[in-house]
């Protein structure tokens, strides 16, 4: 195809992508309030008559006269790129799977379709750890001061612990395709597993923001065993792999093992030597039989 093709149909692609995210978008426009509340819902507020004193309850507010407006855009630009991504994922992976190799579209199927449920696993897991997470924070405020909390700083803080944790869990996915891809074996990834283990609950513990550990184990808990099922697999994999071709653990410049044992010589066979001269077919005397000395035609 000749590249004027390739970019009218990467143009006409980008724009049904984004006619996709348009019209989700003007949609969440409409029911932007009750996103709000939804996404707000991890809040503890304040009843109506009730101050905000200590870490009883807070007070979600606007602190700019822009903030309802930016918001606004900033959470229906959101949901727009999330609830239409089947479309726009759609649209790029048509303009790129007609280079791909079988092997390759084969991959990428898979890692799209456990990608999928693993992000939402761990997106769904930050929402429902996400009141544990504001009540902590919240409970930290000395009596006698208000917590008066800015829509914009909730909902930043909503849509990062969902991408964090939904990121996260595709840490034992990534394993798999490296090892499938033959960059790691499950030996190596096996021998990693103290280090995993203290590095994920570190990252646990720093990315949740809570001082409890229920969000360090919420988060590293499920993580730690997503991991070692990577290993078990990749380790099968590897099995299936050595009993197919038994040198697939060889590097590509390391030499096979070869068998340089001798093997047993034969018999000698005799073999007529061919006639090519006059005098080799009628022999000196011309005679019908050339005259040989030790197998040598006495011509030579």
């Amino acid at each position: 195809m000749p590249l004027v093709e390739h970019l009218r149909e990467l143009r006409n692609r980008l724009a049904k992508g984004l006619l996709a995210v348009a019209a989700v978008t003007i949609v969440a426009l409409v029911y932007s309030e009750e996103l709000m509340q939804f996404l707000t819902q991890s809040v503890p507020t304040c009843a109506p008559g009730v101050t905000s004193d200590g870490g009883n309850c807070a007070i979600v507010s606007f602190n700019t006269l822009m903030a309802p407006f930016s918001t606004t855009i900033q959470l229906s630009l959101t949901a727009g790129l999330v609830v239409a991504s089947p479309v726009w994922l759609y649209q790029l992976w048509a303009f790129v799977a007609p280079g791909l190799h079988k092997s390759e579209k084969k991959y990428t199927y898979a890692f799209v379709g456990a990608a999928v449920p693993l992000f939402t696993a761990g997106a769904y897991l930050a929402y429902l750890i996400l009141p544990i997470s504001v009540k902590v924070l919240i409970s930290l405020t000395p009596t006698g001061s208000a917590n008066i909390l800015s829509l914009g700083d909730v909902l930043d803080f909503t849509l990062r612990m969902v991408l964090v944790f939904g990121l996260a869990f595709e840490l034992p996915l990534v394993l798999v395709m490296l090892n499938l891809t033959g960059v790691l074996t499950g030996r190596r990834m096996a021998g990693w597993w103290r280090g995993v283990i203290m590095g994920v609950f570190v990252f646990g513990a720093v990315i949740t923001p809570t001082t409890d550990p229920v969000g360090m184990v919420a988060l590293a808990g499920p993580i730690t065993v997503l991991y070692f099922g990577a290993v078990g697999f990749s380790l099968l994999n590897d099995r299936r792999r050595k009993r197919n071709n038994p040198d697939a653990a060889l590097d590509d410049d390391e030499a096979s093992a070869l068998d340089l044992t001798p093997e047993a010589v034969g018999s000698v066979e005799t073999v007529a030597a061919s006639r090519a001269l006059p005098e080799q077919a009628t022999g000196e005397t011309g005679g019908t039989v050339a005259h040989r000395v030790n197998g040598y035609d006495d011509i030579t």
